[in-house]
């Protein structure tokens, strides 16, 4: 059994704000996580975000606890 914990020592801090696709993928990827979805997926190239755009899922669910 995997047991999920939230590690409330995480705080994103950035210059940058998430833009184009990744404000409405953070939103989904939050509600997925909240709705204890087993499996999404992140799609996108090299370079595009993903990183970025998870840590904001991470710092989003943080604050929501």
């Amino acid at each position: 059994m995997i047991e999920h914990r939230i590690n409330r020592d995480f705080d994103l801090v950035s210059k940058y704000k998430p833009t184009g696709d990744q404000p409405q993928a953070i939103s989904q990827l939050t509600k997925g996580l909240k709705e204890k979805v087993k499996e999404q997926i992140l799609l996108g190239a090299t370079g595009t975000g993903k990183t970025f755009t998870i840590s904001n899922v991470i710092q989003d669910i943080k604050n929501q606890h």
